[in-house]
């Protein structure tokens, strides 16, 4: 959906030289974020090169995150332009061996016009998806029967499209979009979560996911879920005043890395045992002790040792991107973990120090 915010950033980038501009194909966007286009294909192309700023416009040809590389490769540009959205290091990487500049654009709107998303100009749902902090997995029978201990998420605004496979709540999300479609229902939200739980794990469900998913998205605020043996937690801390929440989005940074691939076996080579569900226990308390705190360099190491715990019980949560990625960004944060059960997704920072073109995340300060 063509809107303001793009032709903003078209014409920054055309003030650069000829502007050539790749659209992501009807099939990448639904392999990518799981939705249909609005407008298809040919539409979309025929408005953007209709743009007066745009010398000229192509459907990519390629899939994923990474669609464009054939296109890029033969038109040898001197510059490449992304958003903060669309920023991934695979793409720095890309134009560093192809001798092409990277842009990275932070959607500043034409004066006197108002900031434009697609997703806020759709309105097709402002049902939340969650980030998980810390202690993902201690939501699972697995892990909690060997050590009893937490999971700390946040519920954030659907600001951003998140892509699919993502760690970011996604499949739970289309349950809830397919049941409630644009709004969560009136009602106590912990009683809509085991609903929307139980819809997600139907009787004879050969595989049941853990609850932090449902009780992320659907509490607001952070909220730390308590397990001991089982798949609902036994009891929930809930932080939904202003300067927690601030204190957490204002340290929070997010990078996106390629989404999981299909088929991509996390659970492959687990190595479960107490020592390790005890060290994610460990962590996750010290993490929510120090958002208690303010201390974002004690919630950063906190982190780090979430992941690490994480990954020593589950090795395949660790692809070559997100080995990239530590070794790109761990002299700029205090901590990281990769979001969800790995395999992709996102790049997850904490530092109270700007990362270039990372993303920013706002929670959901209370319930609507």
């Amino acid at each position: 959906m063509l809107h303001s915010g793009h032709v903003a950033f078209l014409e920054e980038a055309a003030k650069f030289g000829d502007l050539y501009v790749g659209l992501g194909s009807d099939a990448t966007i639904w392999e990518l974020k799981g939705r249909r286009t609005i407008n298809k294909n040919a539409e979309r192309l025929y408005m953007v090169k209709a743009l007066r700023c745009v010398k000229d416009a192509w459907i990519n040809t390629g899939s994923g995150i990474m669609d464009f590389e054939k296109e890029v490769a033969e038109l040898k540009p001197d510059f490449f332009f992304v958003n903060t959205d669309g920023y991934t290091p695979d793409k720095k990487a890309f134009c560093e061996k192809l001798g092409i500049k990277l842009i990275v654009s932070e959607r500043i709107p034409e004066a006197g016009l108002p900031a434009r998303s697609t997703t806020a100009l759709r309105q097709e749902c402002r049902i939340p998806y969650r980030v998980e902090l810390c202690g993902g997995w201690l939501d699972t029978p697995p892990v909690n029967s060997l050590c009893p201990g937490s999971v700390i998420t946040m519920s954030i605004e659907p600001d951003i499209e998140f892509n699919d496979r993502s760690g970011m709540a996604t499949s739970s999300r289309k349950k809830a979009v397919e049941m409630w479609q644009t709004q969560i229902p009136v009602g106590d939200r912990e009683e809509l979560a085991k609903l929307l739980f139980c819809v997600e794990n139907p009787p004879g469900a050969k595989t049941i996911s853990g609850s932090q998913d449902q009780l992320g998205m659907l509490l607001p605020g952070l909220n730390k879920l308590n397990y001991d043996n089982g798949y609902w937690p036994v009891s929930i801390e809930s932080k939904t005043d202003r300067e927690t929440l601030d204190f957490v989005k204002s340290n929070l940074w997010l990078v996106a890395l390629p989404p999981r691939k299909k088929g991509y076996d996390v659970l492959k080579n687990t190595r479960i045992n107490a020592a390790g569900a005890k060290k994610l226990a460990d962590a996750a308390e010290r993490a929510w002790m120090a958002i208690l705190a303010r201390d974002v360099k004690a919630w950063g190491e906190a982190t780090k040792d979430c992941f690490a715990a994480q990954i020593e019980m589950y090795p395949a949560m660790v692809t070559n991107e997100i080995r990239a990625a530590v070794e790109e960004y761990k002299d700029q944060a205090y901590g990281w973990k990769v979001s969800g059960c790995g395999g992709g997704g996102y790049w997850i920072l904490i530092t109270d120090k700007k990362i270039p073109n990372a993303i920013k995340v706002t929670p959901c300060y209370k319930v609507d």
